[in-house]
């Protein structure tokens, strides 16, 4: 259940002409003579409601991403951990910057909500106890909007990695149980969400969300129009949770097409053609050779499982697709889903992971079982199911090495979830059971080396 691999294998150089090429929309400038100006801003330290782990290290990673595709970073690197009136200056700086550019980026991950209809980015230090609070403690997204407008820019893009769970549900707020409200795009502006309109996004198990990581491998991808773009971090996000989770973009009229990095100039000539085509000496490609072998293909399933990294069996026979997609984008690999000789080399050369925590839970019957400090995955799940006795438990969650696990639930409700800590896990699965006018009880902790112990016993 859990994907929080951390990287075992060296990631492919991106060619530097690659990352040189950045932007480029077509009829237009060649990308280098392009002014790019991004806005990205990560709130994770709040100060009055749930902390979120992820949105610091997801701003720092688009900041650089971004960066390296050729956009000038407005404050020269991610802004974290923003007050209201930091906020606010920031997008007055974005405002101002952007005149005259041709293409402005605003990126947001942390708290936001809808209220009357409004979206609405969350200051860390916003602490509204009433609805009439709102305007003066959080920041419209509508302020961003109106920053592009007049601007000149051909091209707007606001991407909200804003999602979360209500954090003030039970406040008086008339706002959705979480996500944000669908907004009409301006026109030349498209605007993403890391989920459907309404839906709640996930913070992320493994440093990063869902969305951010499938986003910032995706830009760095060759060829890919704006609208490509965006289709193939909804299928890596729709993918990588399983369907929980689908991203959303509204978008107005868009006039040219807009590449983050453009395609590969095609040979112009005749002669060009040939002397590339003799210029490239034949070689096996491991990454290109399926394996058809069933032993081996069983191998592949049982080394991700042990990775944890799901084959997804209830699916049927894409399980395995499944899971590999998920490895190949947590590893910043061509997401192809396939099975290949080169793909089962990289996890041969893994590194044996450990210990292992496993959590699970039976949701007809409410039996659940907790176990630690085991020596595989496979060990861990089947210790924790035991203690469910006869009571079949398939909701799991494993977790290894110094991560730790928590389990909420208050009758239906229930909330499985995996952090660096003891403390963080709690909290955030807390967070993620209660609703509003009910709460919730930890039922089980632990760490997968045992540590924190669980606050009851199975």
């Amino acid at each position: 259940m859990g994907r929080g691999i951390k990287h075992f294998f060296e990631r492919r150089m991106i060619a530097a002409a690659l990352a040189a090429a950045c932007l480029f929309l077509v009829g237009g400038a060649p990308a280098s003579a392009e002014k790019r100006v991004a806005l990205v801003v990560g709130n994770s330290s709040y100060q009055n409601i749930a902390r979120l782990d992820n949105p610091k290290n997801d701003a720092a990673l688009m900041a650089e991403t971004l960066g390296a595709l050729g956009f000038t970073l407005v404050g020269g690197g991610a802004q974290l951990d923003l007050e209201k009136p930091a906020l606010e200056r920031a997008v007055q700086s974005f405002g101002q910057q952007i005149h005259g550019a041709d293409v402005a980026l605003f990126y947001y991950a942390g708290h936001g909500v809808q209220v009357s209809g409004s979206n609405y980015l969350v200051p860390v230090n916003a602490n509204p106890t009433r609805e009439a609070d709102v305007d003066f403690q959080m920041v419209d997204v509508n302020l961003v909007l109106r920053q592009m407008q007049g601007s000149g820019t051909r091209l707007n893009l606001v991407i909200l990695d804003a999602c979360r769970n209500n954090p003030f549900g039970g406040r008086g707020l008339r706002s959705s149980d979480g996500g944000l409200a669908q907004m009409r795009a301006p026109e030349g502006t498209l605007i993403s969400y890391a989920t459907q309109p309404g839906s709640v996004a996930q913070d992320g198990t493994d440093g990063h969300s869902p969305y951010t990581r499938a986003l910032a491998t995706t830009v760095r991808r060759a060829g890919l129009d704006i609208f490509q773009t965006f289709n193939q971090v909804g299928l890596a996000v729709k993918r990588s949770t399983g369907g929980a989770q689908q991203p959303w973009v509204s978008s107005s009229p868009i006039d040219g097409t807009f590449y983050f990095v453009p395609p590969a100039p095609a040979p112009s000539s005749a002669a060009e053609q040939q002397e590339a085509r003799l210029s490239v000496a034949p070689r096996l490609d491991d990454d290109a050779t399926p394996i058809s072998n069933a032993a081996r293909l069983q191998e592949v399933g049982q080394r991700l499982y042990e990775l944890n990294f799901d084959p997804e069996l209830d699916v049927g026979k894409d399980g395995l697709k499944v899971a590999i997609r998920s490895f190949q984008s947590v590893n910043n690999l061509p997401q192809t889903g396939e099975a290949t000789e080169g793909l089962l080399r990289r996890l041969r050369d893994a590194q044996q992971v450990g210990p292992w925590g496993s959590i699970v839970y039976g949701v007809e019957s409410g039996k659940w079982g907790l176990s630690w400090g085991h020596n595989s995955r496979k060990e861990a799940v089947a210790d924790a199911r035991g203690k469910c006795g006869a009571s079949k438990c398939t909701i799991e969650l494993s977790f290894y090495g110094k991560s730790c696990g928590a389990f909420a639930a208050s009758g239906k409700q229930w909330s499985m979830m995996e952090r660096s800590s003891i403390d963080k896990a709690k909290r955030v699965a807390l967070d993620a059971c209660s609703k509003p006018g009910k709460s919730c009880d930890i039922v089980g902790a632990v760490c997968a080396d045992g540590s924190g112990l669980p606050a009851k016993q199975p």
